[in-house]
């Protein structure tokens, strides 16, 4: 049941594909599409790639192996000549979607407000890249990420950007690492613009421990 469901998720999404090339051979929207010049393939690579692409590997059962649930002491720091704010946060993972993705969920607190937080991190087979979704209490955007993994290092470099709502319409570099101690310590690292200068500076550290 697994295999034909799977089958016909990637039948449709190639055909939904394909689709979308016959759509814009006339039509002006074509560079929405692609920027590059579409270049056909045949349905046995498609269906290939596809499932490769839908197929979970190496890297998700990495990711697989921090489910559980976690303490964090968190560290943060409102700009960079700032006094850091310590405060305490848990965690609980979970692979989703048959060990595709890994949904956290977070929860502690901000200068005394609760602060909740979820998740999602991923391996994008396609791209070889690690992809992260974020969404929490504390705003109505949503945070994405893209990173590639270091094995000299044990660590993800995550880079995006996300809302500044001090600077309306405008976005700011964000970037994380997150770097794999051992089996059950974890370290996450955040780094963003100085709200004075604009220069990136560290404004959060997290120390992730294992529950027992």
């Amino acid at each position: 049941m697994k295999n034909l469901f799977l089958a016909a998720s990637t039948a449709f999404l190639f055909i939904a594909c394909d689709k979308a090339k016959l759509d814009v051979k006339t039509g002006k929207e074509a560079d929405s599409l692609t920027s590059k010049e579409w270049k056909p393939v045949d349905s046995a690579t498609a269906n290939k790639a596809w499932m490769d692409y839908a197929t979970p590997g190496e890297m998700q059962k990495m990711l697989a192996k921090s489910d559980g649930s976690w303490n964090g002491e968190n560290t943060t720091w409102m700009e960079s000549s700032g006094k850091p704010m310590t405060t305490t946060s848990e965690a609980s993972n979970k692979m989703i979607f048959g060990g595709r993705y890994q949904m956290g969920e977070h929860k502690g607190n901000f200068m005394g407000i609760p602060f909740e937080g979820i998740s999602i991190v991923g391996y994008d087979n396609a791209k070889k890249k690690f992809v992260s979704f974020w969404i929490d209490n504390m705003g109505t955007g949503i945070m994405n990420m893209e990173g590639e993994w270091s094995s000299s290092k044990k660590s993800i470099e995550f880079k995006g950007k996300m809302t500044d709502p001090a600077r309306p319409g405008e976005d700011c570099n964000i970037r994380e690492v997150f770097t794999i101690v051992d089996d059950n310590h974890h370290v996450m690292e955040m780094y963003g613009p100085d709200p004075k200068t604009g220069k990136e500076y560290k404004t959060m550290e997290i120390k992730y421990t294992r529950k027992k």
